[in-house]
C-alpha cells in the first residue's frame, strides 16, 4: 500500500543524527493513550455492548469524567477527530477492536461525500478520519470519499480573492469574504487529492490560498490575525481581526499553531522555499512569545491576555505545535532543527506530566485546553482535538527516535 504523505511524517536520518539524551519515553505516553482509549470506548458502549457511531466525542468539561458527544455533522467541525484518534491508536496497538470502532465512527461521516460544503472545516472532518483510515487500511472507499470531499472543498474558493471562504454563514457579519487561519490545515486535503488522482487545480488552489494568506494574514513580526476579510467582488484585502482571540492585535495561541502546522505542511507538498521561510518565521515568534508569557511549554490561551500566567492554558496549542515542529525540524539546518526538536520534546514532556495528563480524572488524554474563550466555551476542558494532535505528535516523535 502506498504511504500517504499527510500522516505520521517519518523523521529523516539526517534530522535525527544528533544524540538525544532525553529520558522522555514516547512508548510510555502512547501506552497511556491506549489505556485511555479503552476506558473511553468502554464508557461509550451501551448496555448490550454497542456504540452509537453517530455521536462523536467532543469535550469533557471541568469536573466531568466522560466524553460529551455531538451528532456527526458537517456543522460539527470536531466530528473527525475521534475517528482519527482511534486510527492512530490502532496504528500503534494493532488491536482489531480499536480498528472496528474506528471503522464505525468513520462510516458515520460517509455523508460528507454527498452534500455541498457547509464550510472550510470539511478538511478537518475528512483528513482526520478518512485519510487516517486510508493510511491504516488501504480502504479504497476512504480514498474515494476523500477525493470527492476535496472537490467539494474547492467550491469555496474565490478566484478574485485567492483563498477559500471559511464561513459562508458569516459573510454578512464580516462584510466580505472571510478566511481564518484554521483554514491552512484544510489545504492538506487539496494537496493530497491532487497527488492521488485529483486534478492539478486542487494543488493550484491550495498554493494560491497559502500565498494570499502569507501576504495579508500576518503582522510584520510573523504573528497572525485569526480572520482576514476581503472584498468579495474585487478581492481587495479589507482588514485583519480576531474571532476567538483576546483582541484584533493579540496573538491567539492556537491560531498561531495553525500557521506553524499549516505552512510546514505546505512546504512538505511544494518544496517551495518561501513556505519554509515563512514556517520558520511564524514558529520563531511563537517560541519567543511562549518564553515571555508562560512558565512552561504550554501557552496561555492568548499570549496578550493581560492576566498573564493567571490566564487559562491551552494544551491543544502545545499539541499542534509539537506535532508540527517534529516535521519542521527535518527541513531546516542542523542548528535550527535541534532547537525545534528540543522544543517539541519539552512540550511533549510537559504535556505528559501529571499536570496535564487526565489520568484517573477523566477518560481523555489531556486536561487544560481552551476552546472559544470569548464565548465562554470549553475553558479549562479536555477537548478532542488536543488528544488528536497529542497522539499524532507522540507517533511522530517515536518515528523520529526510532530512525536514528
Amino acid at each position: 500500500m502506498k504511504k500517504i504523505l499527510f500522516a505520521i511524517v517519518l523523521c529523516s536520518l539526517a534530522a535525527c543524527q544528533s544524540k538525544q539524551t532525553s529520558d522522555f519515553d514516547a512508548d510510555q505516553a502512547l501506552q497511556y493513550c491506549a489505556s485511555q482509549v479503552n476506558r473511553a470506548l468502554s464508557n461509550l458502549r451501551d448496555n448490550v455492548g454497542s456504540y452509537d457511531f453517530t455521536m462523536e466525542p467532543r469535550n469533557i468539561l471541568e469536573g466531568e469524567t466522560t466524553w460529551n458527544s455531538r451528532k456527526a455533522a458537517a456543522e460539527e467541525w470536531c466530528s473527525g477527530f475521534w475517528p482519527g484518534v482511534l486510527w492512530m491508536d490502532y496504528a500503534y496497538t494493532k488491536d482489531d477492536s480499536i480498528r472496528m470502532a474506528a471503522e464505525g465512527y468513520t462510516a458515520s461521516l460517509n455523508f460528507l461525500a454527498e452534500r455541498p460544503a457547509y464550510d472550510h472545516d470539511l478538511g478537518f472532518l475528512v483528513i482526520n478520519s478518512f485519510l487516517k483510515g486510508y493510511e491504516a487500511t488501504g480502504n479504497e472507499e476512504y480514498k474515494r470519499i476523500a477525493l470527492t470531499a476535496a472537490d467539494t472543498l474547492a467550491t469555496l474558493y474565490n478566484n478574485k480573492v485567492g483563498t477559500i471562504l471559511s464561513w459562508p454563514r458569516h459573510v454578512k457579519d464580516y462584510g466580505g469574504h472571510n478566511t481564518i487561519m484554521d483554514n491552512m490545515i484544510n489545504l492538506e486535503l487539496l494537496f493530497w487529492a491532487s497527488n492521488n488522482g485529483g486534478s492539478q487545480r486542487l494543488k493550484d488552489i491550495a498554493i494560491s490560498h497559502a500565498d494570499t494568506t502569507m501576504r495579508y494574514h500576518f503582522r510584520p513580526d510573523g504573528s497572525c490575525y485569526h480572520v482576514a476579510v476581503y472584498d468579495t467582488l474585487t478581492g481587495n484585502f479589507l482588514r485583519g481581526q480576531t474571532h476567538q482571540g483576546y483582541a484584533d492585535s493579540s496573538m491567539w495561541a492556537r491560531g498561531q499553531s495553525w500557521a506553524i502546522y499549516g505552512y510546514t505542511m505546505v512546504y512538505r507538498f511544494t518544496k517551495e522555499q518561501r513556505f519554509l521561510d515563512h514556517a520558520q518565521k511564524v514558529t520563531d515568534i511563537y517560541l519567543k512569545r511562549l518564553k515571555e508569557t508562560s512558565n512552561d511549554w504550554v501557552p496561555i490561551w492568548d499570549m496578550d491576555d493581560p492576566r498573564g500566567q493567571q490566564a487559562p492554558k491551552d494544551a491543544s496549542t502545545a499539541c499542534v505545535v509539537a506535532s508540527a515542529l517534529l516535521e519542521l525540524q527535518q527541513y531546516v539546518d542542523a542548528e535550527k532543527g535541534k532547537t525545534y526538536r528540543e522544543a517539541a520534546e519539552n512540550m511533549l514532556r510537559d504535556l505528559s506530566s501529571d499536570k496535564y495528563q487526565s489520568r484517573d480524572k477523566n477518560v481523555a488524554f489531556l486536561l487544560h485546553s481552551t476552546g472559544h474563550h470569548p464565548a465562554g466555551s470549553e475553558i479549562d476542558a479536555s477537548i478532542i482535538y488536543a488528544d488528536y494532535y497529542y497522539i499524532e505528535a507522540l507517533l511522530r516523535y517515536k518515528a523520529c527516535h526510532n530512525s536514528k
